[in-house]
């Protein structure tokens, strides 16, 4: 019986694995890191710094690559392992987000954060940060959330809707400037074509959907599912009478929101109410 060939060579630390696959899958299609970013819409100069084990990228870039190379979910496993976080990306959030880039349409609550989707680099790492995040990790998951960004860039960009609680408009940042910032970006995104801001103002009284963030995802064919998620779980709901039980709670909250022209003029007067920056 031959004897097993022992597979030397590789390293034992996740990211430094990490990093070495895709310098091997690279070296094996021949591209350089140019052609590579040309190809998949990155600047080059990001693959660039994850080969050398710089930064691991956004789940984004990653699940892009495995599409690239034919490497189905074992560069997005080597991700997992290499982050350190093996809940955040468990297999039902890797569904939800292979439903969300299928999506046509997307409507979502937002109980007290805003949605990643509508963060600034600067709003991202504030709130990351009081979750206790701090070093690599924070920087690592700052450029995740603005990795899904993307989504909503160009043509064929799906339809977006948020309803903001008013509790998420006046939880400001720490750093002042970060949050003039983030409320400039605000009325940015409002202006946009596929995207639609809304926000509960606190007059409106009680409403269903006090406790918990929800996505909805209306898919190609009409088939809709929802995602919740609060600070410690998150939840892929598939089941169709579950679905529209739900979307008849956030029909509701929808209606009892300021529309979308009064939202945006809810959000300029506040920028209008930020203290100017002393220093400068």
């Amino acid at each position: 019986m031959p004897q097993r060939r022992a597979i030397t060579g590789r390293s034992q630390d996740p990211r430094q694995r990490f990093a070495e696959e895709l310098r091997v899958l690279r070296a094996a299609s021949g591209l350089s890191l140019r052609a590579l970013g040309e190809r998949l819409g990155w600047d080059w100069s990001l693959f660039g710094k994850m080969e050398k084990g710089e930064t691991l990228g956004s789940p984004e870039v990653v699940q892009a690559l495995d599409t690239y190379y034919g490497t189905p979910g074992l560069l997005l496993a080597l991700w997992e392992v290499a982050a350190g976080d093996h809940t955040q990306f468990r297999e039902r959030y890797r569904r939800y987000m292979s439903l969300e880039a299928e999506a046509v349409s997307l409507w979502h609550f937002a109980v007290s954060v805003l949605p990643g989707l509508l963060q600034t680099p600067g709003y991202a790492r504030e709130v990351l940060a009081a979750g206790g995040l701090k070093g690599k990790e924070l920087e690592q998951q700052v450029e995740a959330r603005m990795g899904r960004r993307e989504l909503l860039e160009g043509e064929d960009a799906p339809r977006f809707r948020t309803v903001l609680s008013e509790a998420v408009l006046r939880t400001a940042l720490l750093d002042t400037a970060e949050w003039q910032g983030q409320l400039e970006h605000l009325v940015e995104m409002a202006g946009r074509r596929n995207v639609a801001i809304q926000v509960l103002p606190f007059s409106a009284g009680p409403y269903g959907l006090d406790s918990t963030d929800v996505w909805f995802l209306r898919l190609p064919l009409g088939r809709t599912v929802a995602y919740t998620e609060n600070a410690h779980r998150g939840d892929l709901i598939e089941d169709c009478v579950a679905v529209e039980k739900l979307q008849g709670v956030y029909d509701v909250v929808r209606d009892l929101a300021l529309s979308p022209a009064e939202s945006r003029k809810l959000v300029l007067r506040m920028l209008e109410e930020v203290p100017c920056d002393p220093s400068n």
